[in-house]
This record gives structure tokens, sequence and C-alpha cells, in this order.
């Protein structure tokens, strides 16, 4: 079967397209055969050697859409069952083997190429928004990076949930109109974001923040997070490390949340099923979308990725297998 692999660390040009063994699948798994897969953030920083030490050859993609190939009798999937999932060994793939606990059936309307877009994004969104960060209808919060994949999504769940007002940043305003259409009230960058929030809260600040750059942004994040407030901390794309002290915190009464999805598929899956059921019920209803930015075909996962690392591009970025 055709799949991109790596056999070292380093820019885009260490994937290469080639030939490898089809898997084989293991007690409560099943193989699926891909339609799409999506490019994440992650994947940029397994390729570069800063997430995981590697095990060569490797194989990056976190989640993927398309339909079961083979299953074992006893398991409730059947082959030809349309479905998105977790894959164990990486999705930049033709053939990717899942847990079963992993995999989620979709409707027969969604789209395979909709579907790739939702597992990571959407299902992280979800967490994040409604399970980390409590929001409530009053409260006033702060979307990072909101034109991505995932501050596309909580931007639009925020929006379902009726917040009252919900800050977006980008990195370049002239994403300001797409990040607006999502639903977002405000959107400035990240050089302004304080200054902003403190004025449209009457200097009171956020009541949460959704920051997965880490560095400088979470320090000046806590600087406008509101008393009893809460900041969810869900990544590092800066590539820097950010530092507070605990008298940022117990003397204001606000916390720091962290959540991660790749723990959380290895250490409490079970978790995920019921907000997947959610998510694509939402989808299925066209209560909320997600655009996709750019199509490539596998072969083309270095270009992909390029197009990540410029952050010139809005919303999800997709492998076509």
């Amino acid at each position: 079967m055709k799949a991109v692999i790596q056999n070292e660390f380093g820019g885009a040009e260490v994937l290469t397209y080639t030939d490898i063994k089809k898997p084989k699948i293991g007690e409560n798994e099943v193989l699926i055969k891909v339609a799409y897969t999506s490019v994440n953030y992650a994947d940029i920083k397994t390729r570069n050697g800063n997430k995981d030490k590697g095990n060569f050859p490797l194989i990056l993609g976190l989640d993927a859409s398309g339909t079961i190939e083979e299953a074992h009798p006893n398991s409730s999937f059947s082959k030809g069952d349309r479905v998105i999932a977790f894959p164990k060994n990486g999705s930049y793939a033709e053939y990717v083997v899942a847990n079963e606990n992993l995999v989620f059936k979709i409707p027969e309307l969604l789209s395979f190429e909709i579907a790739a877009a939702i597992p990571t994004v959407s299902i992280l969104s979800y967490i994040l928004l409604h399970e980390i960060g409590q929001v409530q209808e009053t409260d006033t919060i702060v979307i990072h990076s909101a034109a991505g994949g995932v501050g596309s999504m909580l931007v639009q769940l925020a929006k379902l949930a009726n917040v009252q007002k919900v800050i977006a940043t980008v990195g370049n305003l002239s994403k300001e109109d797409y990040v607006k259409k999502l639903g977002a009230d405000v959107v400035c960058t990240y050089d302004t974001f304080r200054d902003v929030v403190l004025s449209h809260t009457n200097k009171q600040g956020a009541n949460v923040i959704f920051d997965s750059i880490a560095g400088e942004v979470t320090g000046s994040s806590l600087e406008c997070l509101a008393l009893y407030g809460t900041l969810v901390q869900f990544g590092n794309s800066s590539g820097k490390t950010a530092t507070f002290k605990t008298s940022d915190v117990h003397s204001s009464c606000r916390n720091v949340k962290g959540f991660s999805l790749g723990t959380t598929r290895k250490h409490d899956p079970k978790r995920l099923a019921p907000v997947a059921e959610k998510v694509l019920d939402l989808f299925a209803s066209n209560k909320i979308s997600i655009p996709v930015s750019k199509v490539f075909n596998l072969s083309e996962a270095a270009e992909a990725h390029k197009l990540m690392e410029s952050r010139n591009y809005k919303g999800k970025l997709l492998l076509k297998i």
C-alpha cells in the first residue's frame, strides 16, 4: 500500500511517498481503508522531533475518515461501515489500524472529506469549551489562533452556545473577516489582544482564555484574565514554554487548566465516544461546519506541511488518499 513515511527528523523534505506493507489488526482493532486524513500542527512537531523521540520509519497523522475493511467477528463494526478514527500508528496511508474505542460511525449524508476534518479539531474543541473551560453564556472569552482548525471550531461552538462576547486573535488581520464570519465579535492580533480584552471588559478581563500558543502569549493572557477566570492551555505552537508564578493565580482565584487529546486517547479513550456523537450530530444538522482550506493528494504531504508552517491558510488542510 502507499504511505508517507519519514526515516529521520527534519523539514518537510524528510517525508517520503512510498510502498509499505498493509498493517494487520490485533484484538479489539479494525482495519480502515482511508479516504482522507487531516494535517494537524502536531504532525509538524512530530516531524521535527519536538514531540516524540521517534520510532522510524514513522508515519504521521492523527485522524482519518474511511470505511471498515476488516473487523473481528464479534466487533460492533462491519466491513463497509463509514467511520472516522484515530489510528494507532499514523494516518498518512491507504490503510490504517485503530482500536475500536477510537472509531466512530458517521452519518450517510456526511462526506468523507468533511468527516476527515472533524476528529481532532472538533472533538478537542467541544471538550475544551464545555468540559474544561465550562464556558457560560454570560462570559467574555478569548480564543487564540482563531483562524486555525481548533480556533475555527471553538469560535463556532462558542457562538452556538450563545457566549456573550468572543474575542479572537490572529497572526495577521487579513484573516479578520474570515474569523468574524465564523462568529467572533472582536478580532485582534497577539500584540494587541491584552489591551483589547481589558478595553472590552471595563478592565475586568476575560472569563476564559483558550491558549494553544504558549510562550509570551500565555503571559499576556494571564494579564487580562478576570478574577476567578480560567486559562485553558492545550498546546505550544510557538515552540516556547510559558512560565507563571503561583502568586499569579492564588490571590486572584484564577486557575490554569491543561488538556491533551493525545493523552486522553491513550489513557481515557472511552471519554471521547459521547463527544464524537454530539459533534457528528451538530455537523449532520448543519449547525457547525469546518472550512477546508485546501486538499492535497497523499503524495503531496510535504507541500501540505509547508503551507501549514507558513500559516498562510484558514481552516483545515486535508490529504486525499
